[in-house]
């Protein structure tokens, strides 16, 4: 246990950094809460995700959901929705045989541009119709089959808490270039708001990420790229999105992916060692990152110069021992050069990123850390 820290935050080491399921942190039945707060007095687990279960061979021999790179005994499932995929059809997942329907491209008016990123550009639009705003994605040339599965995961997550709300898919009749139209959210730049939010603000917003990630992780999706700049939020009408389901995927358990998603700062440790069986859990790492920003007003938290320099920041904070055991529990083995340059660091106290700044929010209670938003929205329940 940190107990070296007066003002610890538990919820940000236990929950996030050590990959709780999201669901023991939004329940508030007084069973769930007492087994939470019990937890939370054993010996913290492993701060790498990904802890190893057993789970049938023949299943994934079934699915075609391995390729021998590694024991199947030393491969990893998820602890939460792990067979969502397995037991729905397969229509729900298959998004290279989607059909897109596509609108009418004359519906939509560009107002400004507002955002540009790897494999797209963002604007500002209206709908000529209706009048109303909107947000313009037109996706840069890219493979077919990644704006299948953008728009697949977005039409099945549609409705969900928080989930940016799909509202339209578009093409030029010419250049056939694909635009996706989104619902409008008056959003502010995350770096001009963060500094102004109360700790009450930050335990709401994350608190309705969480909602939205739960939401997508039961539904068998992982995001895959959480980060503010992917954090929409309307502060006045304390309105939150999750936005930019480009690189989210579907999970099947022992299936291996592609490791180059999330952006640095936020990548979890397995994306570093290439161990690439991870699950929804890279999503609440990337979470916790951010989370810690917030509360400790060091954006971003962790601040590796290139994905080396990434793991040589993150075990200079939360230590060697446990990257260790996590290396050799699946059989992985860093390069030479790399393991050079991590070193070996004892775990970082998180009092010693503490300071005049954000001394105000960074609780000390740990566990309820939802408790007073839970107890607001529950009250706004009641009166409506």
């Amino acid at each position: 246990m940190y107990n070296d820290s007066p003002r610890l935050l538990f919820f940000l080491t236990h929950s996030f950094l050590f990959g709780f399921s999201i669901p023991f942190l939004l329940f508030s039945s007084p069973v769930v809460a007492a087994a939470a707060a019990a937890r939370f007095h054993q010996p913290c687990p492993s701060f790498f995700p990904n802890p190893l279960h057993d789970f049938s061979v023949q299943q994934i021999v079934d699915h075609g959901l391995i390729n021998g790179s590694r024991p199947i005994s030393n491969m990893s499932k998820s602890r939460v929705y792990a067979d969502v995929n397995v037991v729905r059809p397969r229509e729900y997942w298959d998004y290279e045989a989607l059909t897109v329907q596509w609108g009418d491209q004359d519906d939509y008016e560009v107002v400004r541009k507002v955002g540009r990123g790897k494999y797209s550009e963002v604007f500002e639009g209206i709908n000529v119709n209706s009048n109303e705003k909107c947000v313009i994605k037109i996706l840069k040339p890219v493979k077919k089959k990644k704006i299948k599965r953008e728009i697949k995961i977005l039409q099945n997550l549609c409705g969900g808490p928080n989930v940016i709300k799909l509202l339209d898919i578009v093409r030029d009749q010419h250049s056939k270039t694909p635009s996706l139209i989104f619902e409008y959210v008056n959003s502010t730049d995350f770096k001009v708001l963060y500094p102004t939010l109360t700790d009450y603000d930050i335990r709401y917003y994350i608190y309705e990420l969480l909602k939205a990630l739960d939401y997508c992780h039961s539904q068998g999706i992982m995001h895959r790229d959480v980060k503010p700049h992917n954090v929409m939020i309307d502060h006045e009408l304390r309105k939150l999105r999750l936005i930019d389901w480009g690189l989210a995927e579907f999970y099947h358990p022992g299936k291996e992916y592609n490791v180059r998603v999330a952006s640095r700062y936020f990548k979890g440790p397995e994306l570093l060692v290439d161990l690439q069986d991870y699950d929804y859990s890279l999503d609440m790492w990337s979470l916790g990152c951010m989370f810690a920003g917030m509360i400790f007003r060091k954006e971003p938290f962790f601040y590796g110069h290139d994905n080396q320099d990434q793991l040589v920041k993150i075990a200079r904070v939360l230590g060697t021992d446990e990257l260790n055991a996590y290396l050799n529990k699946y059989q992985l083995e860093l390069e030479p050069q790399l393991e050079a340059l991590v070193g070996r660091h004892s775990r970082k106290p998180w009092s010693k990123f503490m300071n005049a700044d954000n001394q105000h929010l960074v609780s000390p209670e740990g566990h309820p850390y939802f408790m007073q938003v839970r107890a607001a929205e529950n009250s706004r329940m009641r009166t409506q």
